[in-house]
């Protein structure tokens, strides 16, 4: 049956009005909050990992409007010098968003200055609201090491692509483990798995799979450095990365291989894409 205009009208407020008694949100609080502009979070920290990395000043697509939101919040904050609000989210955004993680208690990886759910959602506090919210989930053991739920789930999808298992090497969470990883491991988001048994064309298809679901990946061998055969994968836009893994996202993006020589990538060529882009295709 459809209701006459005006009953619907009726219907909707007071369904709204029940929603928002539910939630603790008053009707009109409710209604400020969706007049704020919006800051998307998915591209925000996109850009906080590639902006620092890029040798000129280009924008990352789709995250100006957002990133200037942010840096006018860190600019009113007094955290950011006027002339850094550009839209570009490069290293003295990076520094001025930590500062504020910090000014919040928050220490470790909830101030590596990529901007987590809570320290967001508090800057844009009556000035903007966050979309497209991400995090790496809780911490969970999976093959003997420890993992975010949300790097587990992007590596079960890569096993699937794969069509078989991943033997990891070494997990994430593991600040000061092997010293050839530069800190790499400190924080979530990053793995190494062993290529042991596979053929070249199997290495190579297992890098595929694990960029085609949003790790920026990529085969090492023992000429690069004092490690063996294995395949090194960095979630992108995991919030907890490490600073070391924030910049390989970065170098990722911009066609490199995320070793400190910053050379050329030699990876399979695929579509770049975070988890959340992969899971939305």
């Amino acid at each position: 049956m459809k209701l006459p205009s005006y009953t619907a009208a009726l219907v909707a407020a007071g369904l709204f009005t029940s929603l928002a008694g539910v939630s603790g949100v008053s009707v009109a609080q409710a209604a400020d909050d969706r007049a704020l502009p919006s800051v998307d979070m998915e591209a925000t920290v996109k850009a906080a990992q590639i902006d620092p990395r890029r040798p000129d000043d280009k924008l990352t697509p789709g995250a100006k409007a957002g990133v200037l939101l942010v840096e006018r919040a860190l600019r009113d904050r007094r955290l950011l010098d006027a002339k850094w609000v550009d839209g570009y989210f490069g290293t003295t955004t990076v520094a001025a968003f930590a500062k504020f993680q910090r000014s919040l208690g928050l220490t470790g990886l909830a101030a590596n200055g990529l901007p987590g759910k809570a320290s967001l959602t508090k800057l844009g506090a009556g000035r903007f609201r966050v979309t497209h919210v991400i995090g790496p989930g809780g911490r969970v053991s999976a093959g003997g090491f420890v993992l975010g739920t949300r790097t587990r789930s992007m590596l079960a999808e890569a096993k699937r692509l794969l069509g078989r298992d991943l033997v990891l090497l070494q997990g994430s969470y593991n600040p000061g483990g092997d010293p050839t990883s530069a800190g790499t491991h400190d924080g979530g988001g990053v793995v190494d798995i062993s290529v042991k048994g596979m053929s070249s064309a199997t290495r190579t298809t297992a890098v595929r799979a694990l960029r085609r679901v949003g790790f920026a990946a990529w085969l090492r061998n023992p000429d690069q450095a004092d490690w063996p055969w294995h395949v090194h994968a960095v979630a992108i836009n995991d919030t907890d990365l490490s600073s070391q893994a924030q910049h390989q996202v970065g170098d990722y993006y911009l066609g490199l291989n995320g070793l400190s020589g910053r050379g050329r990538d030699d990876g399979p060529k695929v579509p770049i894409r975070t988890w959340e882009e992969y899971r939305r295709r």
